[in-house]
């Protein structure tokens, strides 16, 4: 089975202490009460490239050092609630920039507003108080009073193609825009497995049964902290009943008549592109 490959790391190298010697430019996502600092020209938006926020007028509160994109250093920096925006720039949702930006910077910002976000919330030791100190060794602040030590939050989530025979199972949740159909998807819970997570969810939501299991791949998902976990499963029995609560409608769909799908950059879009290409009717 050929899927495409989802990783941040095309051009991305990790690292937590800038070495020494780079003076130009470099990569500052800058993110206000969650939205990111961009260039948009044509309906194309970038991330801007200064020496350092003041240089584009911003000033932060929070600056991470994410390591280099294309050999070029890369910030995380948290501006004021009250920032304006600098001449020729714009603070946009990143949600909103899934098809306007490069598909590894845009994983890359996604990384970056989680680790402000982390970075913000355990600026003190959650068991005793105390304020923690960044390592400069990895992603982790400890405390120098009772040594815990507290790491950035990743949790994980299931969604699941759901086949029976050429069709595919399309879900329509209550808070989905535009009449939009997705994939069965949910968190996982303590002492689950991945593959009983995907059991439950499917039976919760739309009351079907599923087999044969199957790993297609994975997508970190900053909304806010996810790590979306794909599957492909086969249906086994039940008719659709959804819950009418996290679903509203469901339906069996052929890849010739689907409904409105998902944005190319999601996990839920790729799976759904590789359902197409597997089972369109030469």
């Amino acid at each position: 089975m050929s899927k495409p490959r989802l990783s941040i790391y095309n051009r991305y190298v990790p690292a937590v202490v800038q070495e020494t010697g780079f003076e130009g430019p470099a990569y500052w996502f800058i993110f206000r009460a969650g939205q990111l600092l961009v260039a948009e020209d044509s309906g194309a938006a970038a991330v801007p490239l200064a020496l350092s926020p003041e240089e584009l007028t911003v000033a932060s509160i929070r600056t991470l050092y994410l390591g280099t994109f294309g050999s070029i250093p890369c910030f995380a920096a948290e501006a004021s609630p009250e920032a304006t925006e600098p001449p020729g720039l714009l603070f946009r949702p990143l949600r909103s920039l899934y098809e306007a930006m490069d598909e590894d910077l845009f994983h890359l910002a996604g990384k970056a507003v989680q680790l402000l976000a982390w970075d913000e919330t355990h600026l003190f030791c959650g068991r005793c108080g105390t304020q923690t100190v960044p390592s400069e060794a990895e992603w982790s602040r400890k405390c120098p009073e009772c040594g815990l030590v507290s790491y950035p939050r990743i949790a994980p989530a299931v969604i699941t193609a759901v086949l029976k025979g050429d069709e595919i199972l399309l879900a329509h949740a209550g808070h989905f825009q535009n009449n939009m159909y997705g994939l069965i998807a949910g968190f996982v819970e303590p002492g689950e497995t991945l593959e009983d997570c995907v059991q439950r969810e499917i039976m919760e939501e739309v009351g079907l049964k599923v087999t044969n299991i199957r790993y297609f791949g994975s997508q970190q998902w900053p909304f806010p902290h996810s790590l979306m976990v794909g599957f492909l499963a086969d249906y086994e029995s039940g008719e659709i009943a959804v819950d009418g609560e996290e679903i509203v409608h469901a339906d069996w769909f052929r890849p010739d008549s689907l409904p409105v799908i998902p944005a190319k950059v999601s996990i839920a879009r790729k799976i759904i592109d590789w359902y197409i290409g597997q089972y369109t009717r030469c």
